[in-house]
């Protein structure tokens, strides 16, 4: 059984939704340390003025939000931000070919958010892996489960847990994964490979580095061989 650790993200890149396709179990790493300029209260997205960050503003209860797990950060609703991020969606991409394809979806996302940023984004990135066609993968988060540690003996105690032989992380990971101890565990370590193709997008020069959104908007249906190529 193949299996995917990733910390949730608000509206990933294709690279993030490739690695939900590949896995038959998805895990939100949602019980770890929030980083406070990672992006899991931010994107970036193609606009006619250039590449445009959208960032939700967000709370912590007890402490400042880099010392908080991100299943405990909560989103600033005192900011119209839901709003903001919808209208600048709408006025982006409104003449993109397949925009209408999810407008409803993403406006009922927008319109009611959840307090917590986790559930807001964990919510609103299963619906999108639905709406490309990856139906398969099983959706689970670390906080759901009573495990300890940290890094690589966290990451096995979540694995075997779920009894699966099969991890694959994300290249950024080498620089802290320790791969004997996945050897000992008896499970096979794999790390993505990126090499996506171009697509035509509204506002040139192409930028590979923005969200899923963008991706979808311009494609629709093709979306997903796009990021996991054809067959």
């Amino acid at each position: 059984m193949k299996c995917v650790i990733l910390q949730p993200s608000y509206i990933p890149w294709r690279g993030y939704f490739h690695q939900i396709q590949k896995a038959d179990v998805f895990v939100f790493y949602d019980d770890v340390q929030y980083d406070k300029h990672g992006w899991r209260n931010r994107n970036r997205i193609k606009t006619h003025q250039g590449t445009r960050w959208l960032t939700i503003p967000v709370l912590a209860r007890n402490a400042p939000v880099e010392h908080t797990a991100i299943n405990q950060i909560m989103i600033d609703q005192r900011q119209p931000w839901n709003r903001k991020h919808w209208m600048t969606l709408t006025q982006s991409y409104a003449n993109a070919p397949f925009f209408s394809r999810y407008a409803e979806l993403l406006e009922a996302s927008y319109r009611n958010p959840p307090p917590y940023l986790a559930d807001f984004t964990i919510e609103l990135t299963i619906a999108l892996a639905r709406q490309l066609g990856i139906d398969h993968t099983r959706f689970m988060r670390s906080s759901e489960m009573n495990v300890t540690g940290a890094k690589t003996e966290r990451l096995i105690q979540i694995l075997t847990c779920l009894g699966t032989d099969h991890y694959i992380s994300g290249p950024a990971a080498k620089s802290y994964i320790d791969p004997s101890q996945f050897a000992s565990a008896g499970i096979r370590l794999e790390y993505m490979e990126y090499n996506y193709p171009e697509y035509e997008q509204l506002y040139p020069p192409y930028d590979p580095q923005v969200s899923v959104l963008d991706l979808m908007f311009m494609t629709g249906p093709q979306a997903l061989s796009n990021i996991v190529g054809e067959g």
